[in-house]
């Protein structure tokens, strides 16, 4: 249970039976005119074919128009000091025009789109508005929509502000809310808060599920105080972001290098007749592939476009006695041991990891190369194959490296990755 006399800029839910609430508290109905007023949908689903309530946002406990949304309005004051940030690299001159442009909009609490190739260090350029942020008792949060992206930006943020308590919350983890002046969590957690942070960050801001979630989006809105700013990051922006770039309602810092100033790989294409799995025995060409990137001493990366084949390809290879000795293991979203086994890639205990799209964008492993089983599929978009391009390579004692699409039909979405990738490069 919650502490509930330590829940600055946060909404919960309360029923019409305990309708008491703390002083700088705002009591509003749950649900108003049928749009709930936690995640802004419209309800239209009844409890017995009598009481309304959300179901869009039910996996944080339901809403109903029985129930009250108790805004925690005080202002949490955190004191001013110097000092907090611990981290002691240097960005590149590219890497800090961007940072300073970055602190000059949170100045003026404007909002911010970075639009960074993959692996530019889009992490290390936020530091110097954080500590803009924090050192001035504001209070700030970066919010992401996957959680193993939360797990990899937890340590790295904490190690920079080593002198803070950094608060980490998503759907994998229980933790009591402590109030912490930083906060990294993943966007469905935003819901949870109300005009709670002077600064939001949103990565990977088109990305799933907050790019196509209306509800999502409502809540980072609710999030930010109204006078704060929300600084949105990604390699590949999403038409609602360029649109208002078009219409000048949003700035935007654009930087086409990596933090080592090399290249972005650029996919080798090939082109299959057969198929690529066909009773158990997979297609001899894309075997020949991923033997090359073992023997070459690489990590792989072999992305499937449904969960149901990741077990189906992991059988196959494991079956084969080219692959003899060779550690392979899959993972999805729903996998239980997700965390585990994304970690023991990082560490180089797993040689093969077969995934889907879940591992497209947010995780940085050394030295790893990628192919794309069915990079036709409709799955994979023009931003996702990007993405799925920019896991390789972001080292800088090794900057180039393997990344195949392997199609059966040569499909827009890779046309546009490709051509894309190219123009960053120049």
């Amino acid at each position: 249970m919650e502490n509930l006399t330590s829940l600055a800029g946060r909404q919960w839910i309360i029923s019409q039976d305990d309708s008491s609430i703390f002083s700088n508290c705002k009591k509003i109905a749950g649900i108003i005119d049928g749009i709930c007023q936690r995640c802004g949908s419209y309800c239209d689903t009844k409890i017995a074919e009598e009481i309304l309530y959300c179901r869009e946002c039910i996996g944080l406990g339901r809403v109903s128009e029985k129930d009250y949304l108790i805004r925690d309005l005080s202002n949490k004051k955190f004191p001013k000091q110097g000092d907090l940030l611990t981290w002691s690299g240097e960005l590149t001159t590219r890497q800090a025009k961007v940072s300073q442009e970055i602190c000059d909009a949170f100045n003026k609490r404007q909002d911010y789109l970075v639009h960074a190739v993959t692996g530019a260090g889009k992490t290390e350029m936020l530091f110097a508005c954080l500590k803009l942020c924090l050192e001035a008792g504001l209070r700030a949060c970066i919010a992401t929509p996957r959680i193993d992206v939360v797990n990899e930006l937890f340590p790295r943020i904490s190690s920079a502000f080593s002198n803070l308590k950094i608060g980490k919350y998503h759907g994998r983890e229980y933790k009591d809310y402590e109030e912490e002046q930083l906060i990294i969590c993943t966007t469905h957690q935003l819901l949870k808060f109300y005009h709670a942070f002077d600064l939001l960050i949103i990565d990977e801001v088109d990305s799933f599920p907050y790019a196509p979630s209306p509800m999502l989006h409502f809540g980072a809105d609710n999030a930010v105080k109204t006078d704060g700013m929300k600084l949105y990051l990604t390699a590949t922006p999403p038409d609602d972001l360029i649109e208002q770039i078009k219409h000048k309602e949003i700035t935007v810092s654009l930087l086409n290098r990596r933090f080592h100033g090399g290249l972005l790989p650029v996919p080798k294409e090939k082109l299959f007749l057969k198929p690529f799995l066909k009773k158990m025995q997979l297609n001899k060409n894309l075997l020949k592939e991923i033997i090359s990137v073992i023997k070459a001493g690489h990590p792989l990366l072999l992305f499937v476009p449904k969960i149901s084949e990741i077990p189906v390809y992991l059988e196959a290879l494991q079956s084969c006695h080219e692959l003899k000795g060779v550690v392979i293991k899959g993972v999805h979203a729903a996998d239980e041991a997700r965390i585990d086994k994304v970690q023991e890639f990082r560490d180089s205990k797993i040689d093969i990891l077969i995934t889907t799209t879940i591992l497209e964008r947010g995780v940085t492993f050394k030295h790893v190369w990628v192919i794309i089983v069915a990079a036709d599929d409709r799955i994979y978009t023009r931003a996702s194959l990007i993405q799925i391009a920019g896991r390789v390579g972001r080292s800088s004692d090794d900057q180039n490296g393997l990344v195949l699409f392997c199609y059966h039909k040569y499909t827009f979405p890779i046309r546009q990755a490709v051509a894309e990738i190219k123009r960053m490069n120049r």
